[in-house]
């Protein structure tokens, strides 16, 4: 693509990360973005792999690999959140933790809604569509939901438990599934108490099976500061011993928190995990596994230890043929096709009468502002793609009206936007700031400023330019216990025509609830029935 993205308007499209280091090695994490929770299955030479996706939508990424470093995202497994009230943003809730597991043909995901209960989705065919969800556990408590089907013919649920719905934490429950995994039988069974067990916290359990143990695969110790514990039993139903087999150690990859076993058709063991590393959310990283005395070593054991430690860089694994595809999930887009690409979210289940694809372009069309600006389930996001990057909006601006405004925005639990505001012959650009509504807390600060620059004249509409860039600054200790992570700066600038860039302004990142810093576009008005719009152009990535 075009020029340089620090001279020119347009950043270059290109990778922004890959792990893949193209001498039979790759680096962690695999994917520095936040697909928060994975799961994973290999079925044949197929690997696929799931992940939160909380109030946006669509819902549950699905990622495919071959050869379990690059990956790239093929399908979405719901369109929208199933519960009306998800029409707007409820940050923090919708779809935690997933499962994936494929038995006698189907392919299951398995989700937990806190507040709604456990739901299962279905499909013969992964890359088409999936089946309508059905809750099978309805009521609020019950997270971080695996089906298992033993070889009796008999199938379970093993699940987790939140706090803040259901008063306790830290204790896992399993009950008999139907065989079809449309609904539970029988009683839940507390078959581990990680407060009785020096295991607080434990949580995001996934079910296994292996020389006739059945293995429970949970992190605990929090997100940020944990490690990995495996559960082992020759009953489904327990009692359960339990063994710590992933620290941090000496590694950079602190709290190494929950993830998924999977296999190569050489018989070769991994494992693939989170990390979660503040603005940038929950980065995804992949362990050589062994095992010793039937219990499982996850990354590294050093001499002496019975436990591994993470690995930054390893050989790739042996899947058992050969593959070429370098790649990683899309980022840069210039809106030709015929649907979004599957790198976007909307902030709340989406209307169709938002947006429109023209074949050269997309039509944002503006939406009425009923609410602060964190909250209008009409923002276009998608996840950071790497530690820094640069991003480039290209947009036409000349279909807007007086009272609506387009522009980019970085979304977190507070967040930042640059947008510019149609008053008469002219576009204001302004910068604001302001925080997300979340539970009984309903922060409306919002502050804003003009730039300080320049209103630009409307005959200058049709080409505008924003650049937003990411660059670390720091670290940052968050308490006591979190510390070290990295401190990231969100800058914001844009040009018209070819005009030089101007810094509109700039702002430190901050995560939303439970999800990374995302960055995307939107348009608004504040009159109920206006007919303007934006054209997004494209959007460009670069890696710093």
């Amino acid at each position: 693509m075009a020029n340089d993205a620090a001279t020119g308007k347009r950043a270059v499209a290109g990778s922004v990360w890959n792990a893949d280091l193209g001498n039979g090695n790759y680096r962690n994490p695999i994917l520095y973005a936040d697909y928060s929770d994975p799961d994973a299955i290999r079925v044949g030479d197929d690997y696929f792999m799931v992940a939160s996706s909380f109030c946006n939508a669509p819902g549950l990424p699905l990622l495919h690999s071959r050869d379990l470093v690059n990956w790239k995202v093929v399908n979405y497994v719901i369109d929208e959140i199933p519960d009306e009230r998800y029409r707007v943003p409820v940050h923090g809730c919708g779809v935690w933790a997933p499962s994936i597991r494929y038995h006698e043909g189907s392919y299951f995901v398995c989700f937990p809604m806190p507040d709604e209960g456990i739901y299962m989705s279905t499909a013969t065919d992964p890359f088409g569509k999936w089946s309508k969800p059905v809750n099978i556990r309805p009521g609020a408590g019950w997270i971080d939901s695996c089906p298992f089907w033993d070889g009796d013919g008999k199938a379970y649920l093993v699940a987790g438990v939140a706090k803040s719905r259901i008063g306790y934490k830290s204790v896992l429950h399993m009950v008999e599934m139907q065989p079809d995994g449309m609904g539970l039988l029988g009683e839940e069974v507390k078959i581990f108490d990680g407060n009785e067990n020096d295991q607080v916290t434990i949580e995001g359990p996934k079910m296994y099976k292996r020389n006739g143990w059945y293995y429970v695969f949970a992190p605990a110790g929090g997100v940020k500061t944990g490690w990995q514990t495996v559960l082992r039993s020759k009953n489904v139903f327990g009692p359960y011993e339990y063994k710590v087999v992933m620290r941090q150690g000496d590694s950079p990859v602190n709290g190494p928190h929950q993830g998924a076993w999977v296999d190569t058709a050489t018989g070769e063991d991994w494992f693939l995990h989170f990390q979660d590393v503040y603005a940038a959310g929950r980065i995804t990283h992949l362990q050589p596994m062994s095992w010793q005395d039937d219990w499982p070593i996850i990354g590294l054991a050093k001499e002496g230890n019975d436990y591994g430690e993470p690995v930054m860089e390893y050989r790739k694994p042996d899947v058992g043929k050969g593959t070429d595809r370098i790649c990683e999930p899309e980022t840069s887009d210039d809106f030709t096709g015929s649907e979004l690409g599957l790198q976007w979210q909307w902030n709340a289940n989406p209307k169709k009468e938002w947006y429109a694809l023209t074949g050269s372009g997309m039509k944002l069309n503006a939406v009425n502002k009923e609410t602060v600006y964190g909250d209008m389930p009409n923002l276009l996001l998608q996840k950071w793609p790497a530690p820094e990057f640069c991003c480039v909006t290209k947009m036409d601006l000349s279909g807007l009206t007086d009272g609506e405004e387009a522009g980019v925005v970085s979304m977190g639990m507070e967040y930042a936007l640059l947008t510019f505001r149609k008053k008469g012959e002219q576009l204001l650009p302004v910068i604001l700031t302001g925080e997300q509504r979340y539970g009984k807390i309903q922060p409306h600060r919002t502050e804003e400023k003009e730039c300080g620059l320049p209103p630009l004249p409307v005959g200058q509409a049709k080409e505008i330019y924003v650049r937003y860039t990411v660059k670390r600054t720091g670290t940052q200790d968050l308490n006591d216990r979190e510390k070290g992570f990295p401190l990231e700066l969100v800058t914001m600038e844009y040009a018209a025509g070819d005009g030089s860039y101007q810094k509109a302004g700039e702002a430190e990142a901050v995560p939303g609830r439970w999800v990374g810093v995302k960055n995307g576009v939107f348009c608004a008005s504040t009159e109920k029935g206006s007919a303007g719009y934006a054209l997004i152009n494209s959007v460009t990535y670069e890696a710093l």
